[in-house]
């Protein structure tokens, strides 16, 4: 994918260039970002999203503060600096990449406050820390990507759920990395994409962005999963995450827990792809996972006009948890962990360094 989802534009001071998805598919519009508070308002309002991409944005994010920051002295800066990544953390409670991120940034901050960096080193301290984060995310979809794609062979169809590719990312992809590499190996891949309620990521990026990279994708509403796998056109499904818990559990979009059952039921591979700052390991399995709740308007009113009634009672999680035992597989940079526990996982995140 040509598309770029997120970039820092020139050095210090600078600001963050975004796409905003809310715009997407009828208009490709890039928005500056140059405060704390319209980063986070981004990220709540999913002019950024994806788990990886929003990690990434966050980052970038705390440096937008520390720019604004420079004008204090060390202590106060460094505590303003602390202060926004707080703020940037509460904009989506899911997604553990804008955790893991912004613990990376908390501690490059304290790291180069500790050494009496002054305000401008604080600033390219962090800087240099946030563009470490986006580059090794792109590096992470590559290496996924290579690992998925030899799941796939030549001919196959694979069916996604949400929006799991460049858009969500820094690169290229979690779920449709492997889709992208194979393609890219000369193997024919099809691609079926689920609508995703209520807000249309699948209709509106997914389907936009594999159409765009010359993929052949077929559209289909939510409901319509079980039947194309009862007919005998899935090969794979192919799906992302917004986290992972020590025993495999996985958190995802809306409507995961539903493709993965249906592909149990039709005995159809059913994988995850995410990297392993998508995992964590303080969380012990799904029901620790904190599931976000968006506003009842996006289901009311999620085409643009008003399609239920007035005052009518509305339960809207953004995301639900699939039960390791119905996993096949989750690929990582580090490879594929298949039928994934609690043991398979640890093992995977030692491969990777990263602390349990």
């Amino acid at each position: 994918m040509a598309v770029r989802t997120i970039g820092w534009e020139g050095e210090v001071p600078g600001h963050v260039v975004l796409l905003e998805q809310t715009r997407l598919p009828l208009e490709h519009v890039d928005v500056e970002i140059h405060s704390v508070a319209d980063m986070a308002d981004a990220i709540y309002r999913l002019a950024v999203r994806g788990a990886p991409a929003i990690g990434v944005a966050a980052a970038y994010g705390v440096v937008l503060g520390a720019q604004a920051a420079l004008k204090h002295s060390g202590e106060e800066a460094l505590a303003r600096i602390l202060s926004d990544a707080d703020r940037l953390a509460a904009a989506r409670p899911t997604a553990v990449n804008l955790f893991w991120a912004l613990d990376r940034m908390r501690a490059r901050a304290r790291s180069a406050a500790a050494t009496g960096a002054d305000g401008a080193a604080l600033v390219k301290a962090l800087l240099a820390e946030a563009r470490a984060i986006h580059r090794e995310d792109a590096e992470q979809c590559e290496r996924m990507g290579a690992i998925g794609a030899d799941l796939i062979q030549d001919g196959m169809t694979v069916l996604t759920h949400c929006n799991a590719g460049a858009l969500a990312t820094g690169g290229i992809g979690t779920a449709l990395a492997p889709i992208y590499t194979a393609a890219k190996q000369g193997k024919r891949v099809k691609v079926f994409a689920d609508e995703t309620r209520p807000l249309l990521q699948g209709a509106r990026l997914t389907a936009w962005e594999l159409a765009e990279a010359g993929i052949d994708v077929t559209l289909i509403t939510d409901s319509m999963a079980g039947r194309v796998m009862f007919e005998g056109k899935i090969d794979l499904v192919f799906v992302g995450s917004d986290r992972i818990a020590r025993n495999g559990d996985v958190c995802n979009k809306i409507g995961t827990y539903t493709v993965a059952v249906l592909a149990r039921r039709h005995a159809v591979p059913f994988y995850v792809v995410a990297p392993l700052s998508t995992f964590d390991p303080a969380v012990p399995n799904g029901a620790a996972i904190p599931i976000e709740e968006r506003p009842a308007r996006e289901v009311t009113e999620g085409l643009g006009r008003r399609t239920a009634p007035e005052g009518v009672s509305v339960y809207n999680p953004a995301f639900d948890v699939t039960p390791a035992e119905l996993v096949s597989g989750i690929v990582t940079e580090v490879g594929l962990i298949e039928a994934p526990d609690r043991g398979k996982v640890e093992d995977a995140l030692r491969r990777g360094g990263r602390a349990l």
